[in-house]
């Protein structure tokens, strides 16, 4: 029975393939003949049922690709756009109205509130500030308490919402300890009080008293008794007064700072052995170095600090041999070093005159300089100056 099937199966698609060629091929001109009428009506007819076979065919194509099509082919829906964020009934002209009434209701009731807990928080008792213990102080070791709570005395019983934090601020940042402070409120009544204290650097000498100063040139004022506890150990500074301007005071401590640091690179602590440094001049550090039994002033300049006081520790020996009296060397020159004496004892029997062949160069003398200088060689390049 399958073979049969299959027989069928196939015969009947060789007859409408056959159907399909009888269709697309060329029909025959008909010979003029008299008994073929119903040949060819026979002929039309398949025709017809041929054509038709062929037309389901391509409906039922085209619907099948059609459907498999149809997400491509959908005309998409449009979604309307809704122009503004108001509804429709704010549009007509009770609608705007009745807006602007709410708002305004809104607008008042904001206002109402925060008038309220305005008057509630400037008002209730829990956010007064009964005694000194209600201020909080962080970051203070140099300064006391005491000192740091001296800005806040008047706001002792006050609302702290009515207490000026950068009022207080800049008070306690006019102390000269206080480089920079932070005052906050901490609810319900206490205030937070934060310092970041200035760091001294080193002694500085004005007049007869000796304070610190800070990178910045801050003059710092402490008693002796707590310069002792502090176990401070600083060269001394001179040329920095209170009344210079703070930028002239801060580039001279810069100076100030080069030059320890330049002493200090080798890992010698060359900078234990300056006694004090002389910052008059912001071009020349001056520095005095204890030399048998008396001191002895070396010009540095800006610049070239440990290869210039290499240059002194090679030399010096032979210096203080032919030079006695010596009071100051300058270093600043390049290929030459300038030497100058102090005023000599009377001679006696035990003294060694001064040597025949020094030689006095004026125009190698920096300024200031008096006619009791004279000059060393020294192997280095001039320093262009």
């Amino acid at each position: 029975m399958a073979k049969n099937d299959s027989y069928s199966t196939r015969s009947s698609a060789y007859a409408d393939d056959d159907a399909d060629d009888a269709f697309l091929r060329p029909a025959k001109p008909a010979a003029p003949s008299r008994g073929k009428s119903s040949r060819v009506s026979k002929t039309e007819s398949v025709k017809n049922s041929v054509r038709e076979r062929l037309l389901d065919k391509a409906s039922e194509n085209l619907s099948r690709s059609a459907e498999e099509d149809e997400p491509f082919l959908r005309t998409r829906r449009r979604v309307p756009i809704r122009k503004g964020f108001l509804p429709l009934w704010t549009q007509t002209r009770l609608g705007r109205i009745g807006l602007a009434v709410a708002g305004l209701v809104v607008l008042a009731g904001g206002v109402a509130l925060f008038l309220s807990v305005q008057h509630f928080l400037n008002t209730d008792p829990r956010f007064r500030m009964d005694s000194a213990a209600d201020v909080q102080t962080v970051g203070n070791s140099q300064l006391s308490r005491e000192d740091l709570l001296s800005v806040f005395g008047e706001d002792i019983g006050r609302n702290i919402f009515h207490v000026p934090l950068a009022e207080r601020r800049k008070n306690l940042e006019e102390i000269p300890w206080v480089q920079h402070a932070t005052v906050m409120r901490i609810l319900p009544n206490e205030l937070r009080v934060s310092v970041t204290e200035r760091t001294p650097i080193a002694f500085v000498r004005i007049g007869d008293q000796v304070k610190l100063a800070d990178a910045d040139g801050v003059i710092l004022d402490m008693s002796p008794a707590m310069m002792a506890a502090r176990h401070f150990s600083f060269p001394v500074v001179t040329g920095i007064k209170p009344e210079d301007p703070p930028a002239a005071r801060k580039a001279r401590m810069q100076l100030y700072q080069n030059f320890l640091a330049a002493l200090d690179s080798g890992g010698q602590h060359l900078s234990d052995q300056m006694s004090e440094i002389d910052l008059s001049d912001a071009e020349d550090a001056r520095a005095t170095v204890p030399a048998k039994g008396t001191d002895l002033q070396l010009h540095f300049g800006d610049e070239k600090f440990l290869e210039r006081y290499q240059v002194y520790q090679s030399h010096i020996a032979e210096w203080e041999q032919q030079y006695p009296t010596l009071v100051s060397v300058d270093l600043r020159y390049d290929g030459q070093v300038v030497l100058k004496k102090g005023n000599a004892p009377a001679p006696d029997a035990s003294s060694a005159p001064a040597p025949a062949d020094a030689a006095v160069k004026p125009d190698a003398k920096p300024a200031g300089a008096k006619k009791h200088t004279v000059v060393a060689p020294r192997h280095a390049r001039r320093a262009g100056r």
